[in-house]
């Protein structure tokens, strides 16, 4: 058994090491450099949420104001089947998010993807009518999130029910109650949580129709006298799109309209994306080849500088804009544990986050936190 003063030197020597990686003179972090102008968050999978390991748990602290669960509270997980309800994650999130002083960001309550058949469809395959439909939302939102009610900061309430060109998603829940389906999610979610704030997210939201469209979502529900807080924009981009000034209209139109403005899932593709996919639509999935795959060991230096000046030129738009922001949201910690590694061809390596698959800080990181640790 380790002494009180061994433990202690164990300690220090380990949080020495950990400070001395980022090779700051006055070590400082995102959550530091950004804590007046919106919160930094990250979305966390099962592993963290258990701090299985202890270096990550370290940077989940440190680095990040708030946290998002990457899966587990998705309707699969947390509501398998019509009577049961998986919460031992869920709970574990929650106790995680209060005991680091973190805003938690329940994701999400209604979405097509990530479903049980039960919630849409009858034993025969056959869509359940309008009535079972709300009543399986109204008791899969009253349990989950009237759960947690007071210990979460806001809610996905509804996620990717627009298409790219502004259009409905006809999907089993829009064939089934059109858009109300969205508007009764909204009312149910309300009642159930008064305190947490409630949005709307989709990806490719810096399409002007799209955006328009949420917008449009928004101002219904909000006619009806039903609360909905903010828009929750996917940053899921790469290199070279979308352009800055597309993103900054996005801002102001959803701003201007009078909603809060999440970028609520960032991260930077930097493979080829010879299909022009833009979004993260579950179904779009292909066969890896070289050619999709070409940093399969490591990321050159040419790219890696490429990835550190997107992530600045972005970080430059959101500070500029930090008025109108609430938060910014990575969709993971580190490269390895990126959905972009199997999206949308299986076995790519993909490196889009801000920290290695080592868990060590990227130029990208250094260069923001160089750029705004100063301001």
């Amino acid at each position: 058994m380790l002494s009180i003063g061994k433990y202690f030197l164990l300690h220090i020597i380990a949080s020495y090491t950990l400070l001395t990686e980022y090779n700051l003179e006055k070590f400082k972090s995102l959550r530091k450099v950004f804590e007046s102008h919106f919160k930094i968050g990250v979305a966390l999978n099962k592993k963290q949420i258990k701090q299985k390991n202890t270096k990550e748990a370290e940077l989940i602290k440190l680095e990040f104001s708030s946290l998002t669960a990457e899966n587990i509270m998705k309707w699969e997980e947390i509501h398998p089947n019509e009577k049961k309800y998986n919460f031992k994650f869920s709970d574990l999130l929650v106790e995680l998010a209060i005991d680091n002083n973190q805003d938690l960001i329940g994701h999400t309550l209604v979405w097509h993807n990530q479903i049980p058949e039960w919630v849409t469809r009858n034993a025969d395959g056959s869509l359940v009518d309008r009535e079972k439909l709300f009543l399986n939302i109204d008791q899969h939102i009253s349990k989950v999130a009237g759960r947690y009610s007071g210990k979460i900061k806001g809610w996905d309430v509804v996620n990717e029910a627009i298409l790219d060109d502004g259009s409905f998603r006809k999907n089993d829940f829009y064939n089934i109650a059109g858009e109300d389906y969205i508007i009764k999610s909204f009312e149910i979610a309300q009642n159930v949580d008064p305190s947490a704030e409630l949005y709307y997210n989709d990806f490719s939201m810096y399409k002007p129709e799209k955006c328009d469209a949420a917008i449009i979502v928004a101002n219904k529900i909000r006619d009806k006298g039903i609360r909905i807080d903010g828009i929750g924009l996917q940053a899921h981009w790469g290199l070279d799109y979308p352009s800055i000034e597309e993103i900054e209209r996005s801002i102001m139109k959803i701003y201007e309209a009078g909603y809060k403005v999440h970028f609520t899932e960032l991260d930077i593709d930097v493979l080829p994306n010879l299909w022009e996919i833009e979004g993260a639509d579950l179904s779009d999935n292909f066969k890896s080849n070289d050619e999709l795959n070409p940093y399969r060991k490591h990321l050159p230096d040419s790219i890696s500088n490429l990835l550190a000046n997107r992530y600045s030129e972005i970080f430059d738009l959101f500070i500029k804009h930090s008025k109108k922001i609430e938060r910014v949201t990575f969709w993971g910690l580190s490269d390895g544990h990126s959905w972009k590694n199997d999206w949308p061809a299986k076995g790519r390596t993909n490196y889009p986050l801000l920290f290695d698959r080592e868990n060590k800080p990227k130029q990208a990181y250094q260069d923001i936190l160089g750029r705004f640790g100063k301001k």
